[in-house]
């Protein structure tokens, strides 16, 4: 389901012309992923000359009472979400798929508010799959709109909640509008610090590991580093998670009682706990997310020893 808080619009967002990137990874960049564009004036001016809008009551953490049995000290920094089930509660409902993607935006939008009030750094959620593109096309476009509508409306709360994003996965597939918008935005939020939001779309987790395998074997083929030198820690320099200082999630939670990660994070899952909801994803809220957190806390991780 794509990302969209629906708060009231505000002015529209045009984008400038893109950043120039390294000449050492020209020759290829733009297979990879979508241009990085400057902070725009339009943006700046959206920002600054806001309307009223709904605001999350967002405390300083401390201030929050978290649910009873919730210890914050074992709260994870880092909860990934495959947000599955959108489509399958509308039918149940006779309702159109595109009813189950706005009622999936309303759980987004409450699990990112309890995210900020509970002390989690950083939410990832899989928004839109490399697979997801053998959808209907009617479905996708669709989906590509809610995307650029709730961009556009949804700029303002990011901006006065102090919240980050991140879109990460190969861009160059999204519409252009749609790709000029998501990287204003990123530009627009780079130095928020309360919460972190990470919406993958057009993403895999193959597509992931070959992009960062890509971008190291031009490095070596450039003399910038050796073959030898490619270890671990480079590895994750090249991942599209290097967007954060959490890069490993320490939760993931998939919705729907489907048991797998489809191709979610293939690198970054290597030791992260799972949970798996019988819910669908519009139905998913604070008990469900509660109980997740709280069979999270009750695990001892052991990272493969």
């Amino acid at each position: 389901m794509p990302f969209s808080l629906h708060f009231s619009p505000t002015p529209l967002i045009t984008a400038p012309s893109p950043l120039s990137k390294p000449s050492f990874l020209v020759p290829y960049y733009h297979t990879l992923h979508a241009p990085k564009s400057p902070l725009c004036s339009s943006m700046e001016h959206a920002l600054t000359h806001q309307g009223k809008q709904e605001a999350f009551d967002l405390r300083p953490e401390d201030s929050q009472t978290l649910p009873l049995g919730l210890r914050r000290d074992a709260m994870p920094s880092h909860v990934a979400v495959i947000m599955d089930g959108n489509r399958r509660w509308a039918r149940l409902r006779d309702l159109p798929v595109r009813s189950g993607y706005e009622a999936g935006v309303e759980s987004l939008r409450k699990i990112v508010e309890i995210c900020c009030k509970w002390g989690i750094k950083v939410l990832s959620v899989f928004a839109f799959s490399s697979d997801n593109w053998f959808r209907p096309k009617v479905e996708v476009e669709f989906l590509m709109s809610l995307f650029e509508r709730g961009m556009q409306e949804d700029t303002g709360i990011f901006f006065r909640e102090n919240i980050r994003i991140s879109v990460i996965g190969d861009l160059t597939k999204l519409p252009k509008a749609l790709q000029e918008l998501m990287v204003n935005l990123e530009e627009a939020t780079k130095n928020n610090t309360l919460f972190q939001l990470i919406v993958a779309v057009s993403y895999s987790g193959h597509y992931d590991v070959v992009q960062a395998c890509q971008r190291l074997a031009l490095k070596a083929k450039c003399g910038l580093i050796e073959p030898s030198d490619i270890n671990v820690s480079l590895m994750e320099q090249e991942l599209e998670t290097n967007c954060t200082e959490f890069p490993h999630p320490d939760l993931l939670i998939r919705t729907s009682g489907e048991f797998r990660i489809s191709n979610f994070m293939l690198w970054q899952l290597a030791y992260t706990e799972l949970y798996f909801a019988q819910s669908l994803w519009p139905d998913f809220g604070e008990a469900e997310f509660l109980k997740a957190l709280l069979a999270f806390q009750q695990r001892q991780r052991r990272y493969g020893v």
